[in-house]
């Protein structure tokens, strides 16, 4: 397969407390990833991870407290629209994306066959498992986006996204707080820019732990749909 790889490719690491496994995403990237400059979004993390990044050399924005994973994002997408990335990636820090898997997400940028890929862990048969009520809620949500966006939504929390240069602008205006995979491409519809899965390996996280609990997924779930309500009746440009 003959892939153009940009000469303006962003990796957005958005971190919070992942001392633990921070360092390893960084040698699974410059290992295994097309070429690219790496970010590390420090979220105001009460651990090492910070000093992590600075160490092995990457960029790094060092948030003074805690945004959460939307405000971690914006801040990278807008360092990516203003130092003019051509394609910035979604790359978590606990581990849990394959380096290896970025290519996936590229090809269809680079035909143009859309402007935001989305890795998804369950658009095959893989081994990649999730809670019965963690699994309840991605199940909903990837109902709901295929019927709003009108293309097949498998898995609708994944953080593993490459976007292009009109995502990145987009996002450097306006992004989703909280837990915005959902509501982000709900935005991005609206202003007619299009999504796609491809299917992609999964790792479990190697370390820290998800704060995804089970009283927290029911206010997740609760919570997300109500942003997609206000998200359609809202103007977007």
């Amino acid at each position: 397969m003959n892939l153009r790889i940009p000469m303006k490719l962003l990796i957005i690491i958005p971190a919070y407390n992942e001392e633990t496994s921070l360092s390893g995403v960084i040698w699974d990237l410059r290992k295994n990833a097309p070429p690219a400059d790496i970010l590390v979004v420090n979220d105001g993390s009460r651990d090492a991870t910070g000093r992590i990044a600075r160490e092995m050399d990457v960029k790094l924005l060092d948030l003074p407290f805690n945004l959460g994973i939307g405000g971690a994002m914006q801040a990278g997408y807008r360092y990516a629209q203003r130092n003019s990335y051509e394609i910035a990636v979604q790359f978590d820090g606990d581990g849990q994306h394959v380096a290896g898997e970025i290519k996936k997400l590229l090809q269809p940028l680079a035909t143009g066959a859309a402007d935001i890929v989305v890795g998804s862990r369950f658009l095959t048969r893989g081994n990649y498992r999730v809670s019965a009520l963690r699994g309840l809620g991605i199940w909903i949500f990837s109902f709901i986006l295929s019927r709003l966006l009108g293309t097949a939504v498998t898995d609708s929390t994944s953080g593993f996204r490459a976007a292009n240069r009109l995502v990145i602008e987009f996002f450097s205006r306006m992004y989703p707080d909280d837990y915005p995979e959902v509501e982000a491409l709900v935005l991005l519809n609206k202003v007619n820019l299009r999504m796609i899965e491809v299917a992609v390996t999964m790792r479990e996280r190697t370390g820290g732990r998800s704060s995804i609990t089970a009283v927290r997924s029911v206010y997740y779930m609760t919570k997300v749909m109500l942003a997609i309500l206000i998200d359609l009746m809202k103007k977007v440009r």
